[in-house]
């Protein structure tokens, strides 16, 4: 991806946010709320870095965590930090902290969390390779990495899930939307260019991780990688 292709992205994703959750449950057959409690079990109590937060759609039930939420568009950390601090404070929990930022370029030092994730978001990523560095760099020994991802086993199952989003997810984004140039045409770009699972297994490899593991998950629209800091 170039980078004016990237800041294009950015304002996009912005444009999506007034509509993000309920057009993730449309394309995901309402799977996504699931998803995302599968990762949050997956999650160990401590300090916990969320890559690409959006809008705290997944923050916001993460329980018992000192948690930063980390993403580069401004106005995604407004909302998100508004929903998910009103939450914490309901159940008596200190506010999360909201940082601007890339994953290529963390703001923060060694060994400073005890887990990353990013759900819907490592394929949004300027240079995952990098990223992924970065990520490993700010993990503490032996701590985890979750992604979860739109899932693209082989090409196959990446042809499948292209016309999945770009016909039946994005006719419904027309209509919620109220405009046909809908800001999802952007996320169904980024799933076609997206790598295999295969290929994500292997580049976390490459950068250092180990215990490097992939799961397809019901009904075969999503994949959760996770991986631990040596």
């Amino acid at each position: 991806m170039r980078e004016e292709e990237w800041n294009e992205l950015q304002r996009n994703l912005e444009a999506t946010i007034p509509v993000y959750d309920k057009i993730n449950r449309f394309a995901t057959l309402g799977q996504v709320s699931r998803w995302r409690r599968m990762v949050r079990r997956m999650i160990p109590e401590g300090r916990v870095l969320e890559i690409g937060c959006g809008p705290g759609s997944f923050a916001e039930d993460l329980t018992g965590r000192d948690l930063v939420c980390l993403d580069p568009i401004p106005e995604m950390l407004k909302t998100a930090e508004i929903r998910v601090n009103e939450a914490r404070s309901s159940r008596g929990e200190s506010p999360a902290d909201f940082v601007e930022g890339t994953a290529e370029n963390l703001p923060f030092g060694e060994n400073s969390f005890d887990a990353v994730c990013t759900l819907f978001s490592f394929r949004d990523w300027f240079d995952k390779r990098l990223g992924l560095e970065e990520t490993l760099r700010v993990l503490k020994p032996g701590a985890p990495l979750v992604i979860i991802e739109p899932a693209k086993i082989n090409s196959i199952h990446g042809f499948l899930g292209h016309v999945w989003m770009k016909y039946w997810v994005a006719a419904y984004a027309r209509i919620v939307c109220g405009v046909k140039d809908h800001p999802w045409k952007w996320l169904t770009k980024t799933y076609l260019e997206f790598g295999t699972t295969r290929e994500y297994i292997e580049m976390l490899k490459q950068v250092g991780f180990v215990d490097v593991r992939s799961k397809l998950i019901f009904p075969g629209m999503a994949t959760i990688w996770d991986a631990k800091a040596p």
